[in-house]
């Protein structure tokens, strides 16, 4: 096990060399100059030029990259052109708020949509199975922005029972915490409950067809224990499966959802940075959120073996 982990903890650094020079060249390629973005409307081409230099922009594209792979191997993501702070700051600064709001969402969304499945795979057919069906439908075919301007409409501004924007911190105020992440946690959580309700019901109905589950009932074991005990543990696997592949849907649904409930999370940074062609920001985060969603995909991979003890490396 441990060396599985020491050679999928190896395996990391080339993808994350690939997606580096990916998104160095991407960016680069990109029409815009933030030269031009920081000297204003009234600049000169001799203070564009200037400002281009000093940022190294006036070097040549493998110089550039060389540069900068050079300070990541010494763990500097860079300094920010527009604030001047390092980016391992500015994502510590902002990485409460989405780590907060993304793992809310994570544990809210499991929790609703596994048994939603399952209930839909023990009564196919059914009325209740074709509501889940439908409402799995409506989650994945809905934007989340759009989910979310639905709610601060409803809930906000109607009937004025949830803030419609802003974050506050479970350490310093939970029960704020809580009041402020609904609408946030409902709007980001549309799709992922749809996404693992769909799979959940799917697993657990290729499961019930089973020898073994026919066997359970025929011992006369409660539906409740065949479901939960027998079923749903063995299709376990690709429920989990799922829930971490989901989680690149949630990155991308946290940048828009910051952003709507105006939230100072890694989102609303990537936004900023981007709009302003914060061209080491954008960087660092896309390593950042890469390397993330690499380690996570380890994690999934040793809760395999604790779920299905068949399962070893």
């Amino acid at each position: 096990m441990w060396f599985f982990i020491l050679k999928r903890v190896l395996a990391t650094i080339p993808v994350l060399v690939i997606v580096a020079f990916i998104v160095f060249l991407l960016l680069r390629l990109a029409p815009g100059d933030p030269a031009v973005v920081i000297a204003g409307d009234y600049a000169t081409p001799e203070q564009i030029a200037a400002i281009r230099e000093r940022l190294g922009l006036d070097q040549p594209l493998l110089m550039q990259f060389l540069i900068w792979g050079g300070r990541l191997l010494r763990g500097d993501l860079g300094i920010s052109i527009f604030t001047n702070l390092p980016v391992t700051t500015l994502i510590g600064q902002r990485l409460e708020p989405t780590m907060m709001l993304s793992l809310v969402t994570i544990i809210y969304s499991t929790l609703v949509a596994v048994p939603l499945g399952v209930l839909a795979a023990w009564k196919e057919g059914s009325w209740i199975d074709r509501a889940i069906m439908i409402l799995s439908v409506i989650g994945f075919s809905v934007p989340v922005f759009v989910v979310a301007y639905v709610l601060i409409y409803g809930f906000s501004i109607e009937l004025k029972w949830l803030p419609v924007q802003g974050y506050k911190s479970p350490f310093t105020d939970f029960f704020g915490f809580l009041r402020q992440s609904v609408l946030p946690v409902l709007a980001l959580s549309a799709i992922f409950i749809a996404l693992i309700a769909r799979m959940t019901r799917a697993s657990v109905l290729e499961v019930l067809q089973e020898d073994y589950i026919r066997t359970a009932r025929a011992k006369g074991q409660v539906e409740s224990k065949v479901l939960l005990v027998h079923a749903l543990k063995n299709a376990a696997v690709p429920i989990i499966t799922v829930i971490g592949l989901g989680v690149a849907l949630l990155i991308g649904g946290v940048v828009v959802t910051e952003t709507v409930f105006n939230i100072p999370g890694l989102g609303r940074l990537v936004v900023d940075a981007v709009q302003k062609r914060d061209y080491p920001i954008i960087q660092g985060l896309i390593l950042f959120f890469s390397f993330l969603y690499v380690m996570l995909n380890l994690l999934i991979d040793i809760i395999y073996t604790l779920v299905d003890p068949r399962i070893r490396y």
